[in-house]
């Protein structure tokens, strides 16, 4: 198995072989040409800047010029992190209903500051937050009005808890069921 591997690993002619295969599918991309991938890729939909980041590595562009693109990119407006916390949370509220707990976790998973995911939680209203939330709440009711009173408690916690509304609320509306 060892001189098979070594053989197969370190054959110098088998790798250059794999190399020019793989580089043949391979395109290098110049600045110019990443920057407006990346532009369209921010103009379809509003991106924070760890997914420009990772767009770029996925291309194949070194660091320093992966600074001069996202500077760039910055500077023109195309990408703004601010706006896009308001975005994702409006949007995430409104189409996946999602809670405000749920939404200040991706958006720390997205290296969001504070200052703009504080920015992006005022897009939520207290009085939209309270009625999708009863919505909710009298939909998965009787979604769930088959099953015994202790099964549905367990069900709509599981539920709500997972779209992370605050267990508070969630606690107060199964105590009134």
């Amino acid at each position: 198995m060892n001189r098979l591997y070594r053989r197969f690993f370190f054959d110098p002619k088998r790798i250059k072989n794999f190399y020019l295969r793989y580089m043949q599918g391979k395109k290098s991309l110049t600045i110019s040409d990443a920057k407006k991938k990346l532009e369209h890729y921010c103009v379809y939909q509003e991106r924070c800047h760890k997914e420009v980041i990772n767009k770029l590595k996925e291309l194949g562009i070194i660091s320093s010029a992966i600074d001069l693109i996202v500077a760039d990119l910055i500077q023109n407006n195309y990408l703004n992190e601010t706006r896009f916390a308001q975005s994702y949370a409006r949007g995430k509220f409104n189409i996946k209903k999602w809670g405000k707990g749920r939404i200040l976790r991706e958006l720390k998973k997205r290296g969001i500051s504070e200052y703009n995911i504080n920015v992006g939680m005022k897009e939520i209203l207290d009085s939209d937050y309270e009625e999708k939330f009863r919505e909710l709440l009298e939909k998965k009711l009787e979604e769930f009005s088959h099953l015994t009173k202790y099964d549905q408690k367990k069900k709509l916690l599981r539920y709500f808890s997972y779209k992370g509304w605050e267990t508070e609320k969630v606690f107060d509306a199964l105590r009134k069921i």
